[in-house]
């Protein structure tokens, strides 16, 4: 009979009153976990990851529904040529991305079911993160400390968004935060990398030479196929978020941003009344913590864009506002004149 108190094997006869003992003790040892101590077992129950040094308690961090890599990372992206890529649509969405005068596009529709692509930019390694559940989409260097990391889908969530893993340390790192929270990396922070959401059609217009993430992953998927379709049109959420904010509704689109500790969000209904107002518009001119940016904005491409007044692309992210919200409580808000 093999018993783990305390995590030390106790090895004991099968009907020994030493073993009954000892296996009734267990048993309200465990009991006393659970009453008092139940964000230790709670904690040990996600998928395998250590959450004991945790930033966030481990009662608010959810099981998605797959496990830890049910979701599968891209680790060897292949990218073809943009008149190549006869699978996308027009009105497709892309996350883009530029580098060095180079423009590179992920498909929505493949990032749906994969999440997170692991890609290099010339020698810098990167990471391509999306949430569907937030409508986020992110990048990041992903060389931490000289160490080039790898990253993985946890299978959990904290306020609805994606926790990613890295393979090295096993640390869990928020999407939206960019930071660690719990592991051996807890509480380092990856460098952002400007990224825009937007359809297919206006990232050519402005991109032709553009290559794209290539559907030929090497999984089997049917990616004409949106295993979320209808949820960016209804206000449900599935998942519990901490903080809510009924000013817009839940799946209105904004741009945020986030400038030495302080937040912005500009709604894209916001801009749709200054561009009603004057179509041939190409940005507005904003400020946040004192600091003038210029927010573009092209409403038949449903894409945003921030840059510095010197035209220097800024980490703005694109997210439903019950995302930005939950992750930003106090954020200030852009409201059309």
């Amino acid at each position: 009979m093999d018993l783990h108190v305390n995590w030390l094997p106790v090895k004991l006869g099968r009907d020994s009153l030493t073993a009954r003992v000892v296996y009734l003790s267990s048993l309200v040892f465990l009991v006393y976990q659970v009453m008092f101590t139940p964000d230790l077992l709670y904690a040990a129950s996600k998928n395998g990851f250590d959450l004991s040094n945790s930033e966030i308690p481990a009662k608010k961090i959810r099981g998605g529904g797959p496990p830890r890599d049910g979701i599968p990372a891209i680790s060897s992206p292949h990218f073809i040529p943009a008149d190549a890529a006869t699978f996308m649509l027009e009105d497709d969405r892309v996350i883009g991305l530029e580098h060095n005068g180079k423009a590179r596009a992920y498909p929505v529709k493949i990032l749906n079911y994969h999440e997170i692509i692991n890609d290099k930019l010339g020698d810098k390694s990167v990471l391509i993160s999306y949430c569907p559940l937030c409508g986020t989409a992110m990048a990041f260097l992903s060389n931490v400390d000289g160490r080039d990391l790898s990253f993985g889908v946890s299978g959990l969530l904290y306020n609805s968004d994606v926790l990613m893993y890295d393979r090295q340390t096993e640390s869990l790192w928020s999407q939206i935060l960019g930071r660690a929270i719990s592991g051996p990396a807890r509480g380092t922070k990856l460098q952002s990398v400007p990224v825009i959401h937007t359809n297919w059609r206006g990232w050519l217009q402005s991109h032709p030479q553009s290559s794209v993430l290539s559907s030929q992953t090497g999984y089997t998927r049917d990616y004409s196929k949106d295993p979320y379709a209808g949820y960016g049109e209804n206000s449900q959420v599935w998942f519990p978020v901490a903080n809510r904010d009924k000013r817009y509704s839940n799946k209105e689109w904004v741009i945020g941003l986030e400038f030495d500790g302080v937040t912005r969000a500009w709604p894209f209904s916001e801009l749709d009344r200054v561009w009603q107002h004057d179509p041939k518009k190409e940005f507005v001119d904003d400020s946040i913590n004192g600091q003038s940016v210029r927010v573009y904005y092209q409403p038949h491409n449903r894409s945003a864009r921030i840059t510095s007044t010197a035209d220097l692309a800024l980490n703005g992210v694109s997210a439903f506002w019950f995302a930005w919200i939950a992750f930003h409580p106090e954020t200030e808000v852009y409201i059309a004149p």
